[in-house]
């Protein structure tokens, strides 16, 4: 079987994270000096670099471009522990409120990994490693001098920081209030373990090797699952709770601005009262939704002398009785009062008002309820004894919206 057809189980987590990094770009762009975004964004590249590296068919290309066997080890080693230290320091952020004692401990983290990598160059310098190992590397150099130190290094540098950030998350957990966040907590938790079980597997795996015993399976089969299951869970687990909110909020603004559609169209043909800057249909979707709304008021200031909250009163009434339902009543006796009005702006006959025409809150404060009531037309009048003339429209749109 080639290098080439046992990559495959690499790609998906190394896709995934480095579409969330492109992601991110235009936030970093635009938020380069937040410390934060920095952060987030260096651990998501750190953590698409480990996936590109560790591929087999990367770890032999990395070795025969730079001619050296097995260099791909403190390569992929050292962004392995850069990557460490950024998740130690992001939980950091996350946990502690900004502070000299903070910046303090993340500098010190930032120095101790620094120092493992550099450790990592300068073992791997010193050992004889002349064999290309892809797969093995940990297992076939147990013995060997100064590799031995190397594999440990990078190993306890990444147990320890396990550990720890496992702690930091353990007791700060019980005092997260956001869901968002506890999701991403809960994630980072689950890939600290996994980590853990290839730490474990690796250690053993090592240990056998130095008391003559060959369970290379440990770290050759049983560790390398667990390693891509760790990283892909503690990248999703930064992620989460910054990309969360933000999703949620376009998902409401999505549904909020296709739920003002019918209200929207139906105010169309009222002529805002100045000019408005046109928005294009590319442009964010908060952006289109505050314009929409924009419009929305100010037809509403527009019709207020076209508009009858006497025929809204009476709308209002026959709905609450045939349909039991506040919001649903107010919002046919709206779309019916709006209607109405709309019908007299077009055909300029505004009511006889004394005083400032204004449209009250029972049409201002509902207009998602209106919007919706206006999604289907009247199908047929039913006639009830108990209903006027006037109300005919709402008793056939109750029935419809039953």
């Amino acid at each position: 079987m080639s290098l080439d057809n046992l990559h495959i189980p690499y790609a998906v987590p190394t896709l995934l994270l480095a579409v969330a990094l492109v992601f991110k770009a235009p936030t970093l762009a635009r938020a380069w000096r937040d410390a934060d975004v920095r952060a987030t964004s260096l651990l998501l590249l750190l953590a698409t670099c480990v996936f590109v590296s560790v591929t087999p068919v990367n770890i032999h290309r990395i070795n025969e471009i730079t001619g050296v066997p097995n260099i791909a080890a403190p390569w992929t080693y050292s962004l392995l522990t850069a990557f460490c230290a950024t998740c130690l320091t992001m939980i950091m952020r996350w946990r502690e409120e900004p502070s000299p004692a903070r910046d303090r401990r993340m500098r010190r983290v930032y120095v101790i990994y620094t120092g493992i990598i550099v450790g990592l160059w300068v073992t791997f310098l010193l050992a004889d490693v002349g064999q290309e190992r892809i797969y093995d590397l940990d297992t076939f150099y147990a013995n060997t001098p100064f590799m031995r130190e190397h594999i440990l290094l990078y190993l306890v540098a990444h147990m320890v920081s396990a550990l720890v950030a496992a702690y930091m998350i353990g007791t700060w957990f019980s005092a997260v209030e956001s869901r968002w966040l506890k999701a991403g907590l809960v994630c980072l938790q689950a890939g600290y373990a996994s980590g853990l079980v290839f730490d474990v597997a690796k250690i053993v795996a090592i240990g056998a090797r130095w008391n003559g015993v060959d369970w290379d399976f440990l770290s050759t089969k049983l560790a390398p699952p667990f390693a891509l299951l760790d990283a892909v869970l503690v990248a999703v687990g930064f992620i989460i709770p910054q990309a969360g909110p933000p999703l949620q909020r376009w998902i409401s603004d999505r549904r909020q601005y296709q739920r003002l559609y019918p209200l929207w169209r139906a105010l169309r043909t009222v002529e805002p009262s100045s000019a408005q800057a046109r928005v294009s249909r590319l442009a964010a979707l908060d952006l289109r939704l505050l314009q929409r709304e924009q419009h929305i008021h100010d037809a509403m200031l527009r019709l207020a002398p076209h508009y009858d909250p006497d025929l809204y009163a009476r709308q209002y009434r026959t709905a609450r009785v045939l349909l039991g339902d506040e919001k649903r009543a107010r919002g046919i006796a709206g779309a019916a009062a709006i209607r109405a009005a709309v019908a007299s702006f077009d055909g300029r006959t505004p009511r006889t008002t004394t005083g400032q025409p204004v449209i009250g809150p029972e049409i201002t404060e509902h207009i998602e309820a209106i919007s919706m009531a206006m999604r289907r037309r009247p199908r047929r009048a039913v006639h009830r004894p108990q209903v006027q003339s006037g109300d005919l429209a709402v008793t056939s749109n109750a029935e419809s919206n039953r």
